[in-house]
C-alpha cells in the first residue's frame, strides 16, 4: 500500500475516492515474475502470501448533493490535488443541474491514493513540559492536560456558540466537497477512545501522546420513538435534565450508584446471571425510558445477547470513564482514528524503525529442518532475514486460512449538511445507538463528527455507522440511515423530510473482522510467525492493545511493553558510536557518523549530547 495503517487508515476525500475505485475494480494479480522462487534453497520451503486484499467487499457509493457540470467537478478535482490548499476563498459553484449524481467512479476521474494530508486553519496546540493543567469541561472547548510526566493534547479549536438557524442552509455542491477534499480525514474504521481505556493508558505511558491531539465527545444521544434525544450521563446532567421526572432522576442515580460497585452486592444480581441484561433491568423497577437509556446509550450492549454480568461490567466501565476529560467517557483524535497508527510509526522511526510503503512481499522462507521462518523475499527478489515475523491476517493466502471462519463488519460513512440534533453549538461530537429495527438485527452505532475534529469541511458533518454484518453493509445500515437522515435529492424531498439532515454523499462497505482467531487455526505457520488481526467491531481499542502486548510478550518475555521513551532532544549517544573520522575512511563500516534522533536506534549513554538545532 502507499499509505500507513492498512484498514485503520484515514483518507482525504480524493484519497477515499481512489480507495473506493480500487476496491470496486479488484482484479487478481498474476505473478508474472517467478524469479523469486529461484532464491529458495533445497533445505527451504516458501509460504506464498496473498496477492489480493479480500478484507473489503460490497463497496457502494452514492452522491445526493446537487450535481455540477462535468467541467466544474473536473476543475475541483484538479484543484484538490494541488500541494497548497487553495479552496478556502473559492466561490461556490453555481448549480447547472439538479439531477442526482451518478456513482463516484463515473463522476470523477481517478485520483491517485495518497497518505492523507492535513489542511488546517489553526496551528496545532503545543505542550508545555513539566506543567500540569487541571481538566475542565466547559462548553465544547478543550484544554491541554498533563498526566504525570506525559501529556494528552486536547484540541483547542473553539466551539463558538451560535443560534439555531431558522433559514434554509446554503446548498453544498459536490464540486465544493471535491475542492475542499483535504479538509476531510475519513476513517475506514470508526472508534472512540475510552478515557480510562487501555489505549489512552498506553499513549500516556509510552509518550506517544505527544504526537496526537484529542477532542472530547460532547454528548451521548439516544434514538427512541422516532426522535433523537440527549442522554444525561453525569450527576449534573441527570439533575439538570428536563426529559426525566424527579422520580426517574432518583431511580437512575440509585441504579448507576449500584453499578459502580455491583461486585459488593452479589445478592442483587446473582439470581439473574443466566438472564439477559435487558431482563435484569426490568426487575429494577426502572421506567421504559430509563431502561432504554441504560441499555443502548450507557452500557451500549445488545438487547438479546448480553448477559447481566456483561451489562453491569459495561455500565461500570462507562461510569468510571466519566469526568476524566469531560462530561462523557470518550475522546476522539483530531484528524481521525488513522492518526493513532501513524503516531506509533513516528515514535518507532525516531528510534530506528524503518517503514517501506509501496513495497510488497512475495513469500515467507521456512527452514525445513527447524520449521522456523528465517527470511522473507520481497518483490525485488531481495531476501530479508529476521528472528521474528509479524503479519496481518489479510496477507495470508487461502491455503493457510482454510480452517478460519471470519465475521464481517458493516460500515457506512456519510457527509451531511447538519447535525442529527441541533443545539446552540454546532461543534458537537456525538455518539448514538440506533436499536435494532427488527428481530435478529444488530443495533447500529452512529458517531457524528463536526468540523472542529479536522475530519470534514465547514458546514458539514461526517457520520460513521457501524454494526456486525448480517447482510451487505447497505442492507444492514440503510434502514438506520433512512430513520435519521434525508437521502433524497432536493427535488424528491417532501416536507416531512426537511426536518432531517440531508445526506450529501455516502459509501457503504463490508470489512473483515479477524479478531479473536486462535493462531492454531492457521495451517502450517511457523512458531516465530505471529498473526495480528484487522479492526474489530467494538467501540473501543482494547482488543488491539491486548493483542499487541500478547505478541510482544511471546517474543520478548523479559522486556517491558512500550516503556516510556525519552524526549528526542534528550538522547545521549555512546562515545563508541561516534568515532573520530579518519581521512579517506568516511564511508568505512568501522566509522559511524553522528546520527540524528530519527536515524539512531537509541539506547546509548554518556559522552555527546545532540544540540537543539540538530533535532
Amino acid at each position: 500500500r502507499n499509505y500507513y495503517g492498512g484498514n485503520w487508515a484515514s483518507f482525504s476525500f480524493s484519497g477515499l475516492l481512489s480507495w473506493i475505485k480500487e476496491n470496486q475494480q479488484k482484479t487478481d494479480i498474476s505473478d508474472d515474475c517467478e524469479d523469486w522462487r529461484e532464491l529458495i534453497l533445497e533445505n527451504e520451503e516458501a509460504i506464498s502470501l496473498s496477492k489480493k486484499d479480500k478484507t473489503i467487499q460490497n463497496v457502494e457509493d452514492f452522491c445526493f448533493s446537487d450535481q455540477d457540470s462535468a467541467q466544474d467537478v473536473e476543475e475541483a478535482g484538479a484543484l484538490s490535488k494541488l500541494p497548497v490548499f487553495g479552496a478556502a476563498g473559492a466561490e461556490r459553484v453555481t448549480e447547472e443541474s439538479e439531477k442526482e449524481c451518478p456513482p463516484m467512479e463515473n463522476a470523477l476521474p481517478a485520483v491517485e491514493s495518497q497518505e492523507p494530508e492535513k489542511a488546517t486553519d489553526t496551528e496545532p496546540a503545543s505542550t508545555e513540559e513539566g506543567k500540569d493543567t487541571e481538566i475542565t469541561s466547559e462548553n465544547e472547548s478543550s484544554q491541554s492536560t498533563a498526566l504525570g510526566d506525559s501529556t494528552l493534547e486536547l484540541g483547542k479549536t473553539e466551539a463558538a456558540p451560535s443560534e439555531i438557524s431558522v433559514q434554509e442552509p446554503e446548498r453544498i455542491m459536490f464540486s465544493q466537497i471535491v475542492r475542499e477534499g483535504r479538509r476531510f480525514n475519513i476513517d475506514l474504521v470508526s472508534k472512540l477512545l475510552y478515557s480510562r481505556g487501555l489505549l489512552i493508558d498506553l499513549l500516556i505511558k509510552s509518550n506517544v501522546s505527544r504526537y496526537a491531539e484529542f477532542k472530547n465527545a460532547t454528548r451521548i444521544l439516544a434514538f427512541r420513538e422516532g426522535k433523537v434525544e440527549q442522554v444525561p450521563c453525569s450527576r449534573a446532567d441527570v439533575f439538570n435534565s428536563r426529559q426525566l421526572t424527579m422520580v426517574e432522576k432518583r431511580m437512575l442515580m440509585k441504579f448507576l450508584t449500584f453499578c459502580l460497585d455491583y461486585e459488593q452486592h452479589p445478592d442483587e444480581y446473582q439470581d439473574y446471571e443466566n438472564s439477559t441484561f435487558a431482563q435484569f433491568l426490568r426487575t429494577r423497577k426502572l421506567t421504559p425510558s430509563l431502561q432504554h437509556f441504560i441499555l443502548h446509550s450507557i452500557a451500549m450492549v445488545s438487547e438479546t445477547d448480553c448477559s447481566t454480568l456483561e451489562g453491569l461490567q459495561a455500565t461500570k466501565k462507562f461510569l468510571q470513564c466519566l469526568g476524566r476529560y469531560g462530561n462523557t467517557p470518550f475522546l476522539f483524535p483530531l484528524y481521525g482514528q488513522g492518526e493513532i497508527p501513524q503516531c506509533f510509526c513516528r515514535m518507532c522511526a525516531v528510534f530506528g524503525g524503518i517503514y517501506c510503503l509501496r513495497h510488497s512481499v512475495q513469500c515467507l522462507v521456512v527452514d525445513k529442518a527447524s520449521g522456523r521462518c528465517k527470511a522473507i523475499v520481497d518483490h525485488f527478489g531481495q531476501r530479508i532475514s529476521a528472528n521474528y515475523f509479524i503479519v496481518e491476517d489479510s496477507y495470508l493466502s487461502d491455503s493457510v486460512c482454510t480452517n478460519v471462519s471470519y465475521r464481517q463488519i458493516s460500515r457506512a460513512m456519510l457527509i451531511t449538511d447538519r447535525s442529527v440534533l441541533n443545539t446552540d453549538s454546532e461543534q458537537q461530537v456525538s455518539i448514538l445507538t440506533v436499536p435494532p429495527m427488527e428481530l435478529g438485527k444488530p443495533a447500529v452505532c452512529v458517531i457524528e463528527l463536526c468540523s472542529s475534529t479536522m475530519t470534514c469541511m465547514k458546514d458539514t458533518y461526517l457520520v460513521h455507522l457501524t454494526c456486525p454484518s448480517t447482510n451487505t453493509a447497505r442492507e444492514d445500515l440503510e434502514p438506520a440511515v433512512q430513520k435519521l437522515f434525508n437521502i433524497k435529492t432536493e427535488k424528491e424531498t417532501e416536507n416531512e423530510e426537511l426536518e432531517k439532515p440531508r445526506v450529501l454523499w455516502a459509501v457503504y462497505f463490508n470489512m473483515r473482522d479477524s479478531s479473536g482467531i486462535d493462531k492454531n487455526s492457521y495451517n502450517g505457520l511457523p512458531s516465530n510467525v505471529y498473526v495480528c488481526s484487522g479492526p474489530d467491531s467494538a467501540l473501543g481499542n482494547d482488543c488491539a492493545v491486548k493483542q499487541a502486548e500478547s505478541i510482544f510478550r511471546e517474543m520478548f518475555p523479559t522486556e517491558e511493553f512500550c516503556p516510556p521513551s525519552p524526549n528526542p532532544e534528550d538522547i545521549i549517544y555512546d562515545e563508541d558510536e561516534i568515532a573520530p573520522e579518519e581521512p579517506g575512511l568516511s564511508n568505512s563500516p568501522e566509522t559511524k557518523p553522528e546520527t540524528s534522533a530519527e536515524e539512531s536506534s537509541g539506547g546509548g549513554t554518556a559522552a555527546v549530547k545532540k544540540e537543539d538545532n540538530e533535532e
